[in-house]
């Protein structure tokens, strides 16, 4: 019965694998959109930074074009001024002169603060220069590692799938069938509990004296009063005891 239990348990550890390795899998979908997403973040602030600096460069552009466009109409208004042959056309020039020498000086200070922004923008463009160059760079590297992991989790999980079947099939077949009801009646799918300083470790109920002298024996199958999961010791722990006393 000792090798049967070890049996047993070298199945519920085989199949505990198989379940993280499989709920790995099914969430593998879900995990890489999260990694890419998280690149995504940090591109998208970075383009925000660079559309910004792109709107400052055309909006200073205009503003420089109108700032020349208004200086060849205040030429010309200054000719007109020059050339005024009465009070109201000197008056009117004289008006449009000063209208426009304000309109530039307003635009002027608009280039300016304008000019201000954009050199706090690449300022912070430059900050982020390493991270900008290396961004795609690093999102190839996490997908392409997250990749290899799933891809040995893949292969792990074959492998382990191979190995329960060989050890289910050495099992007794009324054993092979009680293990099974219990993983597929148990929401975690543990069927076999070791025993954890005197308490089943699936449901965590304590065990009596007896009970645990005869889950430490091993030379029967004991199963847990409370959720009925097959109990166990580790030998190592039997082992130590032993040599404690």
């Amino acid at each position: 019965m000792r090798a049967e239990l070890e049996k047993l348990v070298d199945l519920q550890k085989t199949d505990t694998n198989i379940r993280k390795l499989k709920q790995a899998i099914e969430t593998a979908g879900q995990r890489r959109a999260t990694i890419e997403q998280e690149f995504e973040k940090h591109a998208f602030s970075i383009r925000e930074i660079q559309g910004k600096r792109d709107v400052l460069h055309t909006e200073r552009s205009e503003l420089e074009r109108q700032i020349e466009e208004n200086k060849t109409y205040k030429e010309r208004a200054e000719r007109n001024l020059k050339h005024a042959q009465n009070q109201k056309e000197y008056e009117t020039a004289m008006r449009e002169v000063d209208a426009l020498q304000k309109q530039i000086a307003a635009f002027e200070t608009q280039t300016i603060e304008k000019l201000t922004t954009t050199e706090e923008v690449e300022t912070e463009l430059e900050g982020r220069a390493e991270e900008i160059n290396s961004l795609d760079a690093k999102r190839d590297e996490a997908l392409k590692t997250f990749d290899g992991e799933l891809k040995r989790g893949n292969t792990e999980l074959a492998s382990e799938t191979k190995k329960r079947e060989a050890v289910f099939t050495t099992l007794p077949i009324q054993l092979a069938s009680v293990y099974n009801r219990l993983a597929q009646r148990s929401r975690d799918g543990i069927a076999v509990a070791e025993v954890v300083n005197g308490s089943c470790s699936a449901c965590f109920m304590s065990l009596r004296p007896q009970m645990q002298v005869e889950v430490k024996k091993g030379d029967q199958i004991i199963t847990c009063e409370s959720c009925t999961r097959i109990l166990y010791m580790p030998a190592k722990t039997e082992h130590s005891e032993a040599t404690a006393s």
